[in-house]
């Protein structure tokens, strides 16, 4: 809905809780610690768990990237805010411009930027990644990093939400670990694109798993 459609509380409400997350985004940003192993060097498109969207603060250089968000109410409460911390955003999921996005995706992929895509949002299901990033591998030549996020921090929590969404508060020592890039062939099948999402999921399981299993070793380094 265009936002001159919207009625007026529905507006005020979405003003006011923009407001409060730049605040927490701006706090968060000086308080927050992320300790990246393995960061990539060269443009690429970050794959992520919808639950670890809050690791963008670890984004290196957030002037030439962007984050794809949805086009909902929700999306564009974190989108508008997030624009604070320098982070831009695509607006688009599966079901709401989701042709529309990619397609933008794969230009500021061209015009040299990076990108981040939550591979099993919005709505799930969790832990599963679909295949928009394969496609946007693809026709972009830009390779995926598969990337994974863990504190053991009291300060670390986890909301009960489908997504299990990690929320550090404060001072929160956290560690996001980052796979090499895994480069998309030009010419996919349905079927084989589908191998690839595949292969993309288990690698991000298995930073995962190292990551929570290594977490204080990575911590140290």
């Amino acid at each position: 809905m265009a936002e001159q459609k919207r009625p007026l509380k529905e507006r005020f409400q979405l003003w006011i809780l923009t407001k409060l997350l730049k605040m927490f985004f701006l706090t968060e940003q000086h308080l927050l610690k992320i300790k990246s192993i393995n960061y990539p060097k060269e443009q690429f498109i970050f794959s992520m768990w919808h639950c670890h969207q809050c690791l963008v603060y670890g984004v290196k250089d957030k002037s030439s990237f962007y984050a794809l968000i949805s086009a909902s109410n929700d999306g564009e409460i974190i989108a508008k805010a997030a624009e604070c911390l320098n982070i831009k955003s695509v607006r688009g999921s599966t079901k709401r411009r989701g042709v529309a996005a990619s397609l933008e995706l794969i230009e500021k992929l061209k015009e040299g930027n990076s990108v981040g895509i939550m591979v099993d949002g919005p709505r799930g299901p969790r832990g599963k990644v679909k295949d928009g990033i394969i496609n946007i591998a693809k026709i972009s030549g830009v390779p995926i990093v598969p990337v994974a996020w863990h504190s053991r921090s009291k300060l670390f929590f986890e909301l009960d939400t489908w997504d299990k969404f990690k929320v550090p508060i404060g001072p929160c020592k956290t560690v996001a670990l980052y796979g090499d890039p895994i480069h998309i062939p030009e010419e996919l099948t349905r079927e084989e694109s589908q191998e690839w999402c595949k292969t993309i999921e288990a690698e991000m399981n298995r930073l995962q798993k190292d990551l929570e299993e290594n977490y204080d070793k990575y911590l140290m380094q």
